[in-house]
């Protein structure tokens, strides 16, 4: 196995990744009127940086397995920061969603591969821990990288806030520095690959993990990076700094959770979080849709960031704890591309329930999606965490 990378390398990797959306989130408003475009538009460009992932994130963890971590790491953080980078010249709307595309396909391999890593170098309780400590890096980045959109949108415009994407290609070198060219000596042929991958994922309990990763990012992108700051507009009459703001919030609740991680999935079931978080999504979204003050709203964002904070890094630890090594980036990516799959279906469905209903009413709805993943946790195959057992398939 290659030597261990330093962590803060592994957590600015994650950062870099979350930048796709969390830049992008608090200038919507602004983009779209640029570009004279309506609400419902939104989606589609949220979705843009999603959709290329469902099919390319097994492929890079295909190859990350195949080919070593450092080649792929790279080249997805080069395309990742070149694409993102150009997006900030789109002429016109269409330019834009193109652009985003194929930004898509550099992210694709990043979020995943921060945490793939994690699993390569550190196991058992240990990884559960880093597992959360990543997620606590991940959610304080969903606090501050808004924030910092807001007010640089607000002050030079969106265009501007783009050019923050070009931290990609830094970190594209820094990569080629800090991980060594390990990779398998005797790699196992694509097909073999493919069916040890097929093997672990057909697992009962598997198939809810990566139902669950679906569901939850449609509501994390769908609800809340596209439909929550239309609200903050619509409803509070909030500009760009404010919605910065506001979108940060839920890092309170959500780094709290998942810093201490560890804690939680030594009291609590893997069926227990999925369970709990299920339900705390749905009395947070309501509170939102609902709320007529700003204070309330407040409320609810800390709750789902708490929910989600629980909920997201005890799925992916339960993918990798599925996983045999030799498969593990392949894996993890599977349940990436189902994650990757739930951020772009969520923000089309809420495009199209925009045209509908009022921000509000799409936030109520929505809780139906919430209640799914309750129902999952409660009647699915799910174990007490580190149940799940790697299983390496047999000749």
């Amino acid at each position: 196995m290659s030597r261990r990378p330093p962590l803060v390398f592994i957590f600015t990797v994650t950062l870099t990744g979350i930048l796709n959306n969390t830049l992008i989130s608090p200038a919507i408003p602004d983009i779209l009127d640029e570009f004279s475009t309506l609400p419902n538009r939104a989606g589609v460009l949220v979705a843009a940086g999603s959709v290329a992932g469902i099919v390319v994130a097994p492929l890079v963890g295909i190859l990350a397995d195949r080919y070593g971590r450092r080649i792929v790491l790279s080249s997805c953080l080069a395309i990742f920061g070149l694409f993102g980078g150009l997006a900030a010249f789109s002429p016109s709307f269409g330019v834009l969603v193109g652009a985003r595309l194929l930004q898509g396909v550099g992210s694709a391999g990043l979020v995943n591969l921060a945490v793939v890593l994690i699993g390569d170098h550190w196991s058992g309780a240990e990884r559960t821990r880093l597992v959360g400590r990543n997620a606590a890096v991940l959610t304080t980045g969903l606090a501050a990288l808004p924030l910092l959109s807001g007010w640089v949108t607000e002050g030079f415009g969106w265009r501007v806030t783009f050019g923050i994407y070009t931290i990609a290609l830094l970190m594209a070198a820094v990569t080629w520095i800090v991980l060594d060219g390990w990779r398998p000596e005797n790699p196992p042929t694509v097909r073999e690959q493919i069916g040890g991958v097929g093997e672990v994922v057909r697992q009962p309990a598997v198939l809810v993990l990566l139902t669950a990763g679906f569901l939850v990012f449609a509501m994390i992108f769908g609800l809340f990076l596209t439909v929550f700051p239309l609200h903050l507009a619509e409803q509070f009459g909030m500009k760009a700094a404010a919605r910065g703001v506001m979108i940060a919030i839920p890092a309170i609740g959500s780094t709290l959770m998942a810093f201490n991680l560890g804690r939680i999935r030594g009291w609590v079931s893997t069926r227990g979080v999925v369970v709990f978080s299920g339900v705390g999504y749905v009395v947070a979204f309501t509170t939102i849709g609902l709320a007529g003050a700003v204070a309330v709203v407040v409320l609810g964002a800390i709750l789902y960031g708490a929910s989600g904070g629980a909920l997201v890094p005890s799925l992916q630890d339960e993918a990798m704890e599925a996983s045999p090594d030799e498969h593990r980036g392949a894996v993890v990516a599977v349940w990436v591309s189902a994650a990757r799959a739930g951020q772009t279906v969520g923000p089309m469905i809420a495009g199209v329930a925009l045209s509908f209903w009022a921000t509000g009413t799409v936030f109520v709805v929505g809780t139906s999606i919430a209640l799914i993943v309750a129902l999952l946790g409660l009647v699915g195959p799910l174990q007490r965490s580190g149940a799940l057992k790697a299983t390496t398939p047999q000749p």
